[in-house]
């Protein structure tokens, strides 16, 4: 099947700036709007993720990590920011990334050997937004595969181990002012450590304590679930798996409370399926029986409801009804307190 190059005029991907303690803060659409909701839904109408900020997310292998990265990527520039992307591992396909929306210059892609690297090409970075007012990008892909020259260069290795740590901790204390400062939106992906010894946090990423201490926000990636699709076939039904769904935790938040969570589906030749994810909540979420939108029934399947929301234009009608449900159910949730002062 050929790849299917994601189209990004549809829905707004840049959230309106609100005033903030005197500063203008901007949201960026992680490509889901229940991702969105649940990571600032509260602070912002709409939500997304603020500049000026280190985000980690972390999971399982194949849990979509990659292309969240993508997907923010590609919103940033849709907004006129400037990106840079650091590949560790060296696996990123450019035309992989172009399949969901990131364009990548190749003067702005790295495939770093150690932890220093990745953090002082974020110190000197001098990025040329088409856009003087945007957010810039800057995503790293994983953390997990940085290593030290420590490691690198000695035959005997890091025999202790703890140098990695230590490096992410003094990098971090140093960039993490620059990426306030100037505004920067710093998204990295890492892996995971269960923990299964009953002390510490159930979940630990690698590289030390300081990842997680210095990260605004951090997405936990949950176990994927398949998509399955059924076709007939000269009489047989033959089933093919079209992408996932991963459920993502807000597992830290300093931009608004933590501990929400969103599916998010992504299927693997178009990246995060926004109108799927939405047509399932509103059906899961309203007690009705087929795929609807404003009350007026779509059709009993999924890909038929979807063809019918993108035949009609009707891509921001569902996202803002979606957004108006997620509102109204928080509600539920306010605590109406006198206040302390």
């Amino acid at each position: 099947m050929a790849a299917q190059i994601k189209e990004r005029t549809t829905r707004p991907v840049v959230k309106e700036t609100e005033e903030l303690d005197g500063n203008m803060l901007t949201m960026t659409s992680t490509g889901s709007t229940l991702l969105d909701l649940a990571i600032t839904g509260g602070r912002k109408r709409g939500g997304g993720i603020p500049g000026g900020i280190f985000v980690e997310v972390f999971g399982p292998n194949s849990s979509g990590k990659t292309t969240l990265l993508c997907e923010i990527g590609g919103n940033v520039q849709l907004a006129g920011g400037d990106t840079q992307y650091h590949d560790p591992e060296a696996r990123l396909n450019t035309e992989f990334a172009r399949m969901f929306g990131y364009n990548i210059d190749p003067k702005n892609y790295w495939t770093p050997d150690v932890v220093p690297e990745v953090f002082s090409n974020v110190r000197g970075w001098k990025p040329a937004p088409k856009n003087p007012n945007a957010v810039n990008g800057i995503f790293a892909d994983s953390l997990a595969a940085l290593s030290t020259h420590l490691e690198m260069d000695k035959e005997e290795g890091d025999k202790m181990g703890q140098r990695r740590a230590k490096e992410f901790s003094e990098q971090l204390r140093r960039t993490c002012r620059v990426i306030t400062k100037k505004n920067y939106l710093m998204v990295c992906s890492n892996q995971i450590r269960e923990n299964v010894t009953g002390y510490g946090p159930q979940f630990q990423s690698p590289g030390g304590w300081a990842i997680g201490f210095y990260a605004s926000l951090r997405l936990r990636a949950g176990n994927p679930k398949q998509i399955p699709l059924n076709k007939t076939y000269n009489g047989k039904v033959i089933t093919s798996i079209i992408g996932i769904e991963t459920e993502f935790f807000v597992h830290k938040s300093s931009v608004w409370k933590p501990y929400h969570s969103a599916p998010v589906y992504m299927l693997f030749d178009y990246g995060i399926d926004d109108i799927r994810g939405n047509l399932q909540y509103i059906k899961d979420y309203t007690g009705a029986t087929t795929y609807v939108i404003g009350g007026t029934k779509l059709a009993s399947s999924m890909e038929h409801s979807i063809a019918l929301i993108e035949k009609r234009g009707l891509i921001e009608d569902l996202r803002e009804e979606v957004i108006n449900l997620w509102e109204d159910i928080e509600k539920k949730f306010e605590q109406k307190r006198i206040p302390k002062h």
